[in-house]
């Protein structure tokens, strides 16, 4: 008797923690992504434009403007999906030895394997920065 009741309640609980397993995997929702820190205020950047080179990939070239020259602005890879990509702008460490004329960095990206993107999104943590249409590839 002792062995059955053993048995018994081993079984409802292993059956409560497969049923309870399955109904947090149902009800987990997307993890939505954080924004990034956005490192300059919306006068800081300026110039975004998007185009295609000769390979069909979009280069995004912009401008901004870092205070203390021991730092340089950087753009970071870009993500794609479907037709649009969004890149964002970052701050690295000088490593050129130089400052940028008046603190102003220009800046140059390409993004590999775009032929079928045809929005480029330049954001700063949650702002939006810039929405360049690019011409489909011909």
């Amino acid at each position: 008797m002792r062995k059955a009741m053993l048995l018994l309640g081993a079984t409802a609980l292993a059956g409560c923690g497969q049923s309870n397993e399955a109904a947090n995997q149902v009800a987990k929702a997307p993890v939505k992504k954080k924004a990034a820190y956005c490192f300059f205020k919306e006068p800081d950047t300026k110039a975004w434009a998007a185009a295609r080179d000769k390979d069909g990939n979009i280069v995004v070239k912009g401008k901004a403007f870092r205070q203390d020259p021991r730092y340089k602005a950087v753009l970071g890879p870009a993500t794609v999906t479907g037709t649009r990509a969004e890149i964002s702008p970052g701050v690295g460490n000088n490593d050129t030895g130089y400052a940028a004329p008046e603190n102003w960095w220009d800046l140059t990206a390409t993004i590999p394997n775009s032929a079928t993107v045809e929005t480029v999104i330049v954001s700063c943590g949650a702002k939006t920065l810039a929405e360049l249409k690019v011409a489909p590839k011909s």
